[in-house]
């Protein structure tokens, strides 16, 4: 059993530039995600008014999606740039704020109805 830690892992892996983080595959994802999110959002705004943190799904989400996607991609050899963390983290922090500008708009709309 290996017994280094992941930051261990990846000292050696240079951080690749912003510029090449924010891919159209990261973006297509949040967008596709982001859209499924914030109807999830919504329904539970409306139904029990208390959203449980949902960046955790997201990042999960996220991952798998575009780790199939690359996987895919990868096996007919059209893979321009493999996914990293960073990718990842672009992936979550979209679908985050989109579900919380959701959530946030829904709350004032919801709680001027009730005045």
């Amino acid at each position: 059993m290996n017994s280094d830690s992941v930051e261990k892992i990846f000292e050696s892996k240079k951080v690749p530039p912003w510029q090449n983080q924010l891919t159209l595959r990261a973006f297509v994802v949040s967008f596709i995600l982001g859209i499924l999110f914030t109807f999830i959002v919504m329904k539970l705004n409306l139904t029990i008014i208390i959203i449980p943190s949902l960046n955790v799904f997201a990042g999960l989400l996220g991952f798998s999606f575009v780790k199939t996607w690359t996987k895919f991609l990868g096996k007919y050899g059209l893979l321009k740039q493999p996914f990293t963390r960073q990718g990842n983290t672009v992936i979550q922090t979209c679908i985050v704020a989109s579900s919380g500008i959701a959530f946030s708009g829904m709350f004032r709309s919801v709680s001027f109805s009730h005045s």
